[in-house]
């Protein structure tokens, strides 16, 4: 066990032997460290968290009461090797969040970025590739290998369908059932989620320039509300005639990359 001397660790928490504790770190009443963690600097667990397995706590990441964080992934495949979750930097994970490491066939590890809020209730699955800066609202699940880029919003009471990719600034409305993947911008509602348009205002938030966003706008009409050929087809089309990056490029480059879901698409 390696605890850093300015650690602080409550009398009733139970820390096992091999846990590495990084400076300024905070361990609450009640909480469960493993032998195989890391918490980085300044780190906090507020009380009766479980931190299990190999997992690694960025500087800064707080976790509120009765979080489960590290524990065995929810796959019935999995039978014991040694796999990992990785969580940045400066994140809340708030109460009753449970996130699990990966599993041998979905690459080992769990990701997850800097900056980001899991609202109360909320589940990352296996093998999930979180990016950062992302909200995901209370009582929302991603399944086992999702993907979620930078600037993602997940409103409450949401579905993540496993293997479903979600592209950067992404909207996801409340009550949400996502089992088809999303674009980058693209905001999505209802059971089975539609495609309902872009994330402008998240845009605009962010100080994405306004040409750049007229040049999604353009390329999404061309895209998604055009009649000529397939979805891709038409992706392929407008490719050669965008800005060399932001937002519109990121959305084409996202539909080109190919889908193991297919694309959540606007409402018939």
């Amino acid at each position: 066990m390696t605890i850093a001397d300015s650690a602080v660790i409550h009398a009733t928490a139970l820390v096992e032997d091999g846990a590495v504790i990084g400076d300024g770190a905070r361990i609450g009443p009640y909480c469960t460290v493993g032998a195989h963690v890391r918490l980085a600097e300044n780190t906090a667990l507020d009380s009766h968290v479980a931190v299990a397995g190999h997992t690694s706590i960025g500087a800064g990441t707080r976790v509120f009461p009765f979080s489960s964080i590290g524990s065995e992934p929810q796959d019935l495949k999995f039978s014991g090797e040694v796999t990992r979750l990785e969580i940045g930097e400066n994140n809340a994970i708030r109460e009753h969040v449970t996130m699990n490491p990966g599993t041998e066939g979905g690459g080992g590890v769990t990701r997850v970025g800097n900056n980001c809020l899991f609202m109360v209730g909320t589940h990352v699955a296996h093998d999930c590739q979180v990016g950062s800066n992302v909200i995901i609202a209370n009582q929302s699940a991603l399944a086992g290998h999702v993907e979620v880029g930078d600037f993602t919003v997940i409103g409450g009471l949401s579905a993540v369908h496993q293997f479903v990719r979600i592209g950067t600034h992404a909207m996801i409305g409340g009550m949400s059932g996502v089992e088809r993947d999303i674009i980058p911008a693209g905001t999505v509602m209802g059971n089975r989620a539609h495609l309902a348009g872009l994330n402008l205002t998240g845009l605009k938030r962010r100080g994405i320039p306004k040409d750049a966003i007229h040049a999604l706008r353009a390329a999404y009409r061309e895209i998604f509300e055009g009649k000529d050929g397939e979805l891709v087809e038409r992706a392929e089309a407008i490719q050669a005639t965008l800005p060399e990056s932001g937002p519109a490029r990121d959305m084409v480059e996202f539909i080109l990359a190919g889908s193991n879901r297919r694309f959540c698409t606007p409402a018939a």
